[in-house]
């Protein structure tokens, strides 16, 4: 698992592709080519016995270019990333920084893929490919691409807990102008501060912390540390909004009961 640090300040998770996904992928892709490429040799040699050896030839050349080039090229840049193998494989090709790729990425991976995937029977690829951590093949190297799995597994919502010392305070504290923005890259922090180096973390804490020390009052507790005054503020503004929530059924239900039981005009 690899990830990304947003200019917000958000660490990013992002997985990618095992060798053995790329691989399927990669097949499937070179089959839909062989498939196309069988389709318009067939046109071609049905139209044989009119053509001159020169001209057959070059149209040859020219559908073997189309297949394994520019076929790829065009359906890589024009889905950003994916392709038929990458979809029923569940991958995306992405930048390196995670963005989607564009037609001078495609392009790169598209020329250097002809060699290491067509023109040495992909030998080339998988070597390239064992022996990095994201299975890049060579046009990936050169592109700053890799494959993205797009399919993961869903995380369960996290329940922010509010330590025992700072429940008096939070209790009474004013939270309800905290930006819903804010909150959430503070659950995000909260969520994956455990797998950030102690530097980054103490310095992002304490940003995430003074900016939402604007929106809450009173100030807490002397000594209060940036995490636990995040996991406290949020952990509350959570108990509010479900408190709210169950308020509004309950309102609703009362209301539904009270109009069935109102008389209903029966139509003349």
């Amino acid at each position: 698992m690899s990830s990304i640090i947003t200019g917000e300040a958000v660490v990013l998770e992002l997985r990618p592709a095992s060798f053995a996904a790329r691989a399927l992928g990669l097949l499937l892709d070179v089959l839909v080519h062989a498939v196309v490429l069988w389709g318009l040799v067939s046109v071609v040699g049905a139209a044989a016995p009119d053509l001159d050896r020169a001209v057959l030839g070059a149209l040859i050349t020219v559908a073997v270019v189309f297949c394994f080039v520019v076929l790829p090229v065009t359906v890589e840049t024009l889905s950003r990333g994916l392709s038929l193998g990458k979809l029923a494989t569940g991958l995306r090709i992405v930048r390196d920084d995670g963005g989607s790729i564009r037609f001078r990425h495609a392009l790169i991976r598209g020329l250097i893929g002809f060699l290491e995937i067509y023109a040495t029977l992909g030998a080339l690829a998988v070597a390239v490919a064992l022996f990095n951590g994201r299975s890049k093949r060579l046009g990936d190297l050169v592109a700053g691409t890799y494959a993205l799995r797009r399919r993961v597994p869903a995380e369960a919502p996290v329940l922010h807990q509010v330590p025992f010392q700072l429940q008096p305070w939070v209790s009474l504290a004013d939270i309800g102008r905290i930006p819903d923005a804010a909150a959430r890259r503070a659950s995000l922090f909260l969520r994956q501060s455990g797998r950030m180096s102690p530097a980054s973390r103490v310095v992002m804490a304490e940003s995430l912390a003074t900016e939402l020390a604007a929106h809450v009052a009173p100030p807490p507790p002397a000594g209060t540390g940036p995490e636990d005054y995040l996991a406290a503020v949020l952990g509350e503004r959570s108990r509010r909004e479900l408190d709210r929530l169950h308020l509004t059924r309950e309102r609703s239900a009362r209301l539904g009961a009270r109009l069935g039981r109102l008389p209903h005009e029966r139509g003349r």
